[in-house]
């Protein structure tokens, strides 16, 4: 507990003085023990810290009857009902406190919420391309806003609202607690926090001065976005009261998958089928591209599952500068109806094939040998 003198002794008053009288000797004896007034006083600036500190806290009427009632006690460092603590003063308020369990219910009583802030979600629908690329969409979803018949008065036009009498207009009442030394505060339960009393409701919104209205956003979809990426677009969201800031908006990006390219950062990948003889022979096949048809090499003795790279055909990369690459993985395609001269060749290659081991029949049978022995 702090050593202090009493805060009335160190003023020269009494607890029973009157504000007037309070601040009429502090006046005084500020300007008697002030340190400029008294250069030769090594002291003359504690008392002059005394004496301020004094009337600040009997000068403040929540702060002075916690003192009466708690002495020091009230202004020591870490008290919560000092004027750095939750119940500076003595009164907490309680409005927008979020507590669960017992205490939760209680404080329910006194209408404690976690209050509407009027922040929407919702979900943006793109291409693959889109996503790419970047791109304009328009965005059409309903929110909350201001009547525009009332003006957010919430009153018939040609009247105005009335100033509340439970709250003095302050939109918060107050209630002394008997069993604990502070007052709680809460949103008034007349005008739920606005002040006033509409006697003649507007019609357009039926006394609440908000209505719901449609609206329509253009967003700029940058280059190289991902599935899953959020936006937030301040004030976009619901009006929570009349009074209050529109909340904000959250976009999340949907990006709908491809019929053919998958993504992987900025590469793109997609599998190409290629015939017998490209394969072996090599030559150049028309491939999908982002933005349309491309020509691929494709090297003689290519195998199935080779992956054949197209530079600069994938997503602009969000970092730097340049695009990702196209992946292509190749599979070829076995015929499946073949002609009597077709099977003629194809029987012929095999046997002209079999006369010397090629390099994957190799390692596949030296594999073979070490497993089985």
């Amino acid at each position: 507990m702090s050593q202090q003198r009493d805060h009335y002794a160190v003023l020269g008053v009494v607890r029973t003085s009157t504000p007037e009288e309070i601040k009429a000797a502090f006046r005084k004896l500020a300007q008697q023990h002030h340190p400029d007034k008294n250069p030769d006083d090594p002291t003359a600036g504690t008392r002059f810290k005394e004496i301020n500190a004094a009337y600040q806290v009997l000068s403040d009427p929540q702060r002075r009857g916690m003192y009466d009632r708690f002495g020091h006690r009230a202004e020591d460092a870490g008290s919560p009902f000092s004027a750095g603590g939750p119940f500076a003063g003595g009164v907490v308020d309680i409005s927008d406190i979020a507590i669960d369990g017992i205490l939760g219910d209680l404080l329910g009583v006194f209408g404690v919420g976690r209050g509407d802030k009027g922040d929407l979600k919702r979900d943006l629908e793109i291409s693959f391309e889109e996503a790419a690329f970047g791109c304009e969409k328009q965005l059409s979803y309903d929110r909350v806003v201001t009547c525009t018949d009332c003006h957010g008065s919430a009153s018939a036009p040609g009247s105005t609202p009335e100033r509340c009498g439970a709250c003095a207009g302050r939109g918060r009442v107050r209630i002394q607690q008997g069993i604990l030394p502070i007052a709680v505060e809460r949103t008034c339960a007349q005008c739920r926090g606005t002040g006033k009393i509409v006697r003649d409701p507007c019609k357009g919104c039926k006394g609440s001065g908000l209505i719901a209205n449609r609206n329509t956003l253009s967003i700029t979809i940058p280059a190289g976005v991902e599935n899953g990426a959020t936006r937030i677009v301040q004030g976009a969201g619901n009006r929570p009261r009349a009074d209050r800031a529109a909340g904000d908006l959250e976009l999340t990006i949907q990006v709908k998958a491809h019929a053919f390219f998958r993504r992987f950062g900025d590469d793109v990948a997609c599998q190409v089928p290629i015939t017998f003889t490209q394969a072996a022979l090599g030559g150049e096949v028309e491939v999908p591209t982002l933005e349309g048809k491309a020509r691929l090499k494709v090297p003689a003795g290519t195998q199935p599952g080779a992956v054949l790279k197209l530079r600069g055909k994938g997503i602009p990369r969000r970092t730097g500068v340049g695009r990702g690459d196209q992946m292509t993985e190749v599979t070829i395609e076995v015929p499946t109806k073949l002609t009597a001269r077709q099977r003629e060749i194809i029987a012929e290659l095999a046997r002209e094939l079999d006369e010397t081991v090629q390099p994957q029949q190799k390692s596949f049978m030296e594999k073979l040998r070490e497993l089985f022995g």
